[in-house]
């Protein structure tokens, strides 16, 4: 893993040359679009990074971008690897350890997510305020790198509060219906049955989905700060008659995009700030 990292770090070293950018962005399914919103200053695939893998699911395009808004530049991965595409957990967390190397020091995770909590509507935004690995898989596993973090990280405080704070504040302004929650996190690819669910809200959690955990962990153990949203896709199984279907998915998202954009833009300016 240790020279995966390196030999990422030292490709995008030389790509990027002499970038300012210390605030990246994951960009989740439905989320590709925000790039629109930057002027784009380099664009490199995927397949051009060494130990980057291929995406392979729809809405993850895999593309690293170094962007500028306004005197600001920015680092977005425009997608992002999943467990349940065959990949290990190092391998996912990958961008992240590389991303740290490359002087990011704030890191925005963003998702689609499906809605447990009954109060919660299609195209809400739900700020992360903590998570529920429900699997236990954990990218920390292995021999610690030491130079990255500690052994045994504390999590009590791995989502920034006065970001999430911000964030609500800002999406009133902005007329987004947007809560704080809990997100559980499942290794997917199948999405959860109605028994699973029932169990989930009893858990405590708000809304599910099949990433950023692994991506959080690893970012706050390199103590990035983490800040992460999740748009409610579509209502979790069984809280509807509805069939679940990742195109649907998608196309909720795609919906949403003029609305959310611009809170995208406005937080990703306060992180590359602070």
């Amino acid at each position: 893993m240790q020279e995966n990292i390196q030999q990422a770090t030292a490709f995008l070293r030389d790509a990027l040359g002499d970038h300012k950018a210390r605030a990246a962005i994951i960009l989740g399914s439905g989320f590709s679009d925000w790039i629109s919103a930057a002027f784009i200053v380099q664009e490199i695939s995927y397949a051009q990074i060494p130990g980057f893998s291929n995406t392979s699911v729809d809405g993850h395009p895999g593309r690293l971008y170094l962007l500028q808004i306004g005197s600001i530049q920015i680092l977005a991965l425009q997608g992002r690897f999943h467990f349940y595409e065959g990949h290990d957990m190092h391998a996912v967390a990958l961008p992240i350890r590389v991303l740290r190397q490359l002087g990011i020091l704030h890191l925005m995770l963003t998702n689609a997510a499906g809605g447990i909590n009954t109060n919660y509507q299609t195209g809400d935004l739900m700020v992360i305020a903590d998570h529920i690995n429900f699997f236990g898989l954990n990218p920390l596993i292995g021999p610690n790198l030491e130079e990255y973090g500690t052994r045994f990280p504390d999590t009590s405080r791995l989502y920034h509060q006065g970001l999430r704070k911000e964030a609500i504040e800002l999406a009133k302004e902005m007329n987004i219906v947007a809560h704080t929650g809990v997100y559980i996190y499942t290794v997917g690819p199948n999405f959860e049955t109605p028994a699973e669910i029932r169990m989930m809200r009893l858990m405590g959690a708000d809304a599910v989905g099949m990433s950023t955990v692994p991506e959080a962990l690893v970012a706050h153990h390199m103590g990035i700060t983490v800040f992460a949203i999740s748009l409610i896709a579509n209502p979790a199984a069984g809280t509807t008659e509805a069939i679940l279907d990742h195109q649907d998915v998608l196309e909720t998202l795609q919906s949403m995009q003029t609305k959310i954009q611009p809170f995208i833009t406005q937080m990703m300016m306060q992180l590359a700030a602070m």
